[in-house]
């Protein structure tokens, strides 16, 4: 029998999530919830643009889906703005009896050492009470940074450093709020955008760290590491998400690493362009617009660069396409976990199954 989901929110990710529940043998898509008034009482394949059907209305009614008692939600609401309010309607949906598979917020990811025991707590009982479980994850924090390379360190003799990086030019990627609020860029060069703000990375991608760290049995120097380069466009530039005039925040490359005795171990990388021109000293994926590499250190040395793109040729759009699948893919497994946050160290093995063509 298939299962019953809920697809919460039909934005960037959601509408790839909707087309991948719909494509599933094994999941059965019953409800759809939307933000705006403009999307009530539409037809869940239109808003994914299926160009047809699939005979789900969308609704802003939480309590007539939660009604609906689905055996999953699976969760692609903007997280990034509203932290703590999304951790709020989480636990809200696994205390009603609902497994939850989420793309954020993803500190969720794997909070511990993060979040405060007693938020923790409250989500561990939330899940025993209601007897569900909540799993969050996508591609980045995700898959390319947990079950790929904790998986490659199978393969080592002797691990130095385990080193995860994204390396992307963001000119396409539609998330103006993200662009421009918390990365900041086209803000001027002497303002702190949020992401900058101290200890932020740390919560966003630190999660990323701390899960290698737990998966190789690594015991880290508090605190986590920041390191941080901006820079200035050089002309002006657009992109789909905003305008960034000559002078201001073109670029960015941080850090988040893992000490252990002060040597990084464990580094969460990201090289963010938003142009393919700028900074050429910088690395660049080997093929296309952007990539997720690995690199570990050691005994063999091992590198993995996992690229993507979508039928459009766009990366940005793939991005989407493969944190939503992430989560699709993921729903019969956390089914079956155990109440309770699950990270990807307590799921088998995930895997495309019914998903071959023909």
């Amino acid at each position: 029998m298939a299962l019953r989901v809920v697809e919460w929110s039909t934005g960037t990710v959601g509408r790839h999530a909707i087309a991948g529940i719909d494509a599933h043998p094994d999941l059965e898509l019953v409800g759809v919830w939307v933000s705006s008034p403009g999307k009530v009482g539409k037809d869940a394949g239109e808003l994914a643009g299926l160009g047809r059907d699939l005979g789900v209305t969308a609704t802003d009614d939480r309590d007539a889906l939660i009604a609906l008692r689905p055996d999953c939600i699976v969760h692609t609401a903007m997280t990034d703005d509203r932290v703590m309010e999304s951790i709020e309607d989480l636990i809200s949906f696994v205390e009603s009896g609902i497994n939850v598979v989420s793309s954020g917020p993803v500190v969720l990811q794997f909070p511990q050492g993060i979040l405060p025991d007693r938020l923790l707590e409250r989500i561990s009982a939330a899940g025993e009470s209601g007897g569900a479980s909540l799993h969050v994850n996508g591609i980045d924090p995700g898959f390319a940074n947990d079950v790929l390379p904790l998986s490659m360190t199978s393969l080592s003799q002797r691990i130095d450093e385990v080193r995860c990086q994204e390396i992307a030019d963001y000119s396409t990627y539609y998330q103006p709020v993200v662009m421009r609020d918390l990365f900041g860029f086209g803000q001027p060069m002497d303002t702190t955008p949020l992401l900058l703000s101290p200890g932020i990375l740390s919560m966003g991608w630190g999660s990323v760290v701390r899960q290698i760290a737990a998966g190789l049995d690594l015991t880290l120097d508090e605190p986590l590491v920041e390191r941080v380069e901006r820079v200035a466009a050089d002309r002006d530039y657009s992109t789909v998400s905003v305008e960034i005039p000559k002078g201001t925040m073109a670029a960015l490359r941080f850090e988040v690493a893992g000490q252990v005795n002060g040597v990084d171990r464990v580094v969460l990388e990201h090289y963010t362009r938003t142009h393919a021109d700028q900074c050429p000293e910088w690395p660049t994926p080997h093929e296309g617009d952007g990539c997720y590499r690995i690199a570990i250190s050691g005994e063999p040395e091992m590198t993995v660069e996992f690229g993507h793109h979508g039928e459009s040729g766009d990366h940005n759009v793939s991005g989407m396409i493969v944190t939503a699948m992430r989560l699709v893919n993921s729903v019969a497994a956390v089914v079956d976990a155990k109440p309770g946050l699950v990270t990807a160290l307590d799921l088998p093995l995930i895997t495309g199954r019914g998903l071959v063509a023909g």
